[in-house]
């Protein structure tokens, strides 16, 4: 019977804490889709995340796309067919890795920033502070990061990973592997489709909202000074690294499970 408790408890508190965020992510639309604005604050906050996330999410895919080159060439070898590391190369890094690296190192940088300061705001009564002010704390705080996070993740992010990523393998396979830099280009082109893009784009939109909502939620949420903001923080990347795996899959299988 303990431990029929024991499962019984843990699932409950699976069902609180999603019933919380569930609850916290409506709130965070509301407020996303009705005035006030604070286009200050929102211009600041896309600056931080696209801007200054651009070096890192830049160095991951290009290193990643050069090792994906080599794998796959490797690989192929064995099988006498060294002319599809192009193709495997561009389907690879825009279809899956692209977005999810980009998701998984905007969550290390972003979320965790955005749980810090949110936690500490809400340790120190600055938050409680807005209400003071007749200020929504939704509206000024989380509803512009939310939506810096999910504008900056498709339309500048990803975008850079993706071209970056394959870049990589590009320029490992035309100056290591012998290929010739036209027919791999050629190839590049002819079979990256449509539906690709728009899958990785997809991905990157689920991905800012996550990291967002994980971020902001966990921040707004902490409580207990310094160590409850210390584990907030790591609540956060955690849940939105959780929630980029889970998605990523979710997203994959409505666009290719044919």
């Amino acid at each position: 019977m303990n431990f029929l408790a024991v499962i019984g408890r843990v699932i409950i508190s699976f069902l609180r804490t999603s019933g919380r965020i569930g609850i916290f992510a409506s709130n965070a639309i509301t407020c996303m889709l009705t005035p006030p604005y604070y286009p200050r604050e929102l211009l600041r906050h896309m600056i931080n995340i696209g801007y200054y996330s651009l070096p890192v999410v830049g160095l991951t895919t290009l290193f990643t796309g050069a090792a994906l080159a080599v794998n796959i060439y490797e690989g192929s070898s064995r099988f006498n067919a060294e002319s599809t590391l192009p193709t495997i190369v561009v389907i690879g890094m825009v279809r899956e890795l692209g977005p999810t690296l980009c998701g998984l190192i905007v969550a290390g940088r972003v979320s965790a920033s955005m749980a810090a300061e949110l936690g500490t705001m809400r340790v120190t009564e600055q938050i409680d502070a807005l209400h003071t002010l007749s200020t929504d704390p939704f509206k000024y705080l989380i509803a512009p990061r939310i939506i810096a996070t999910v504008i900056m993740m498709p339309l500048m992010l990803v975008v850079v990973a993706d071209t970056i990523g394959v870049l990589g393998g590009y320029l490992l396979a035309t100056t290591k592997l012998g290929f010739n830099s036209a027919n791999y280009m050629k190839s590049t082109i002819d079979f990256l489709e449509t539906i690709d893009v728009i899958a990785s784009l997809t991905k990157a939109t689920v991905f800012g909202f996550f990291i967002s909502l994980m971020g902001c939620y966990h921040g707004f949420n902490a409580r207990g000074g310094a160590q409850g903001v210390g584990i907030s923080t790591t609540n956060a990347v955690v849940s939105a690294c959780i929630m980029i795996l889970v998605s990523n899959y979710v997203v994959t299988e409505m666009f290719f499970s044919s």
